[in-house]
């Protein structure tokens, strides 16, 4: 867009706060802002005599632009955020940090059980979290159990059943991790109790987990049950010791969210730690990368609302490195000189640095611009490791990835020597398979790609990652098998959360050693598989790539494909109108036409 046709529509943009939106020629989103006053903001953009390559680059693609007025500035905060995180922007930051989170769920039933999960489902049940880390949260389920009984089986306990006498205790009970609750030896109200004690845990707060059994200790020294007493005296001294190591500056300090950035060029780094009661409960790093040149104050202000929402923070309190602008008037930003606030943020600084720093040496794996033989040796590892017959010089990895259950698509990576051979990378929108069946999924792509080889007479893989499960292991091999490519190349499926190795048939995974290069490099490979899909499939989307069905419908053209996805969003939606619903955006006769369609399909 021009200065010129610019300043022909600005008059009519808005002057109250809220969020823009740019989009080119082909209706693809290219930015996302906010704004005090809408028309001062975006009027900054066409105005400016000199801006930035990056941003020229941005205001040549504009081709019309979009507004949202919302109530205020920490309204259009939010708003900013979650558009961006849905359709990630081209000139947008990207927070490049797509991974789920693990739970603590405290499930919604009689005598609560206590589990992990990355799922969040709408079932009334209470979700403590997100978790950073799996196995992290998994060793503090194993230290919780070791203080307060729980339950871990699945059985109804209901009162009616429990006053039945259904059910008989279990070993849990007799090794001493359950106290019988299904035999009516255990009250609801002391089971709560304990359950109480848990979310106490969880959330930092040891001093009353340690106050409710000395109370617990002194009342059976009292009843003269000496033993009892020294078991309790015993988890007290335990949690104790926890706690000590546990918090890290000071018992005094309130709930804070401690925020630090490193910046280079078009990359910054931050890292965040959670902090309750004086103990950090969550510490998370994320790489960023800009795209017009934005500041260490706009990033981090940017990464702030992202995370705070993504790990549910009710922090009143931010402590950061230099002053920012945070719109909720609520929360208090710290720039602390000394003290303990100081400590705490000097430790996050610490923490980015590392993070940094880890993610170059990452990055030295890539093996780009070491000799050959230096190259190889990763190469001759993994070999060795897998019991290859050749070294794997030339490396493919296949992912699958779909979108609400809808819309599957696959991706494939190539590595040569160690180092992204990208020329070689593949995209597959599927061509076979009706519905999500990540099985006949991975079968078609795998079949495709080496028909295709085997055609061209092409060199294969020395080796060939699947990444998932046994189902999509065993259904690639089908596909070597009715190429009768066996032998010409190895496949192994990568287990996604366990970092295993498996060959088809096996019953035992196969670990490499940890942290070891030959790992690092299949970690590599499987994060740019992961990385190139997901872009892969935004691409589509953003595109209208998955709006098929609706094109598919005779006498239904373009036009009246836009006005229905804009005014209901979706296609699901669009099934479950009525006619008259229908009619009302693109008239009878058409509405009539898209209902008979779907009723017939």
């Amino acid at each position: 867009m021009t200065q010129e046709a610019f300043q022909q529509i600005s008059h009519t943009i808005p002057v109250q706060p809220g969020i823009y939106k740019y989009y080119d020629a082909e209706q693809i989103l290219l930015y996302v802002g906010k704004a005090k006053s809408l028309r001062k903001r975006v009027s900054s953009y066409f105005n400016k005599t000199s801006t930035s390559y990056k941003t020229h680059e941005l205001v040549k693609r504009i081709h019309h632009i979009e507004f949202t007025i919302v109530g205020s500035e920490q309204d259009a905060f939010l708003l900013e955020n979650a558009l961006i995180k849905e359709y990630q922007p081209r000139f947008n930051i990207n927070l490049k940090d797509d991974k789920t989170y693990p739970f603590i769920v405290v499930k919604k039933e009689a005598f609560s059980r206590i589990f992990l999960t990355r799922k969040k489902w709408n079932d009334g049940s209470e979700y403590l979290g997100p978790f950073t880390s799996s196995g992290k949260v998994r060793e503090l389920i194993n230290f919780i159990k070791q203080y307060i009984p729980l339950r871990t089986c699945k059985l109804n306990l209901s009162e009616e059943n429990i006053s039945k006498k259904k059910f008989k205790v279990c070993l849990e009970y007799h090794l001493g991790n359950c106290k019988g609750p299904c035999e009516g030896l255990q009250s609801l109200a002391e089971y709560n109790e304990g359950l109480q004690q848990v979310r106490n845990m969880l959330k930092g707060n040891l001093g009353s987990v340690i106050q409710h059994f000395k109370t617990m200790m002194h009342a059976s020294a009292l009843a003269m049950e000496f033993e009892k007493a020294e078991l309790v005296r015993k988890k007290i001294e335990h949690l104790e010791t926890y706690q000590s190591s546990s918090v890290i500056v000071s018992k005094h300090l309130n709930n804070l969210d401690v925020f630090s950035i490193a910046k280079e060029d078009d990359k910054a780094y931050v890292n965040y730690l959670m902090v309750q009661n004086g103990t950090i409960v969550q510490t998370h790093s994320v790489p960023v990368e800009t795209k017009l040149e934005e500041s260490e104050e706009e990033v981090l202000e940017f990464v702030i609302g992202t995370l705070r929402t993504s790990f549910n923070s009710l922090a009143n309190e931010i402590v950061v490195p230099f002053p920012i602008h945070y719109p909720d008037p609520t929360i208090v930003i710290t720039v602390p000189k000394a003290g303990d606030k100081r400590k705490l943020l000097d430790l996050s600084m610490k923490n980015v640095a590392y993070f940094k720093a880890e993610l170059r040496r990452k990055k030295i794996l890539h093996l780009a611009g070491k000799t050959d033989m230096e190259q190889k040796k990763v190469l001759y590892d993994l070999q060795q490791f897998l019991h290859l017959s050749e070294v794997p010089v030339h490396i493919e990895c296949f992912d699958n990835s779909n979108f609400q259950g809808a819309f599957p698509v696959s991706a494939m990576v190539c590595f040569k020597n160690g180092i992204p051979a990208k020329d070689d990378y593949r995209k597959f929108n599927v061509k076979t398979v009706a519905g999500i069946n990540d099985f006949a999924t991975m079968k078609e792509v795998v079949y495709r790609r080496y028909k295709r080889l085997k055609e061209e007479q092409s060199p294969f893989p020395q080796l060939v990652i699947i990444d998932g499960g046994k189902g999509q292991l065993s259904a690639a091999m089908e596909a070597i098998q009715e190429l009768e490519l066996l032998g010409v190349t190895t496949l192994v499926g990568l287990a996604k959360q366990e970092e295993e190795l498996f060959f088809v048939g096996d019953q035992e995974s196969l670990k490499l050693p940890w942290n070891s290069d030959a790992l690092n490099l299949v970690r590599r490979i499987r994060d740019e598989v992961h990385r190139f899909g997901i872009s892969f499939h935004r691409n589509q989307r953003s595109k209208g790539q998955f709006n098929t069905v609706l094109e598919t419908i005779p006498g239904i053209g373009k036009q009246t494909i836009d006005d229905l996805l804009k005014a209901f969003k979706s296609v699901k939606h669009i099934k479950e109108k009525t006619t008259a619903e229908i009619a009302s955006i693109v008239g009878l006769h058409k509405a009539g036409i898209i209902t008979n369609y779907f009723k017939e399909s």
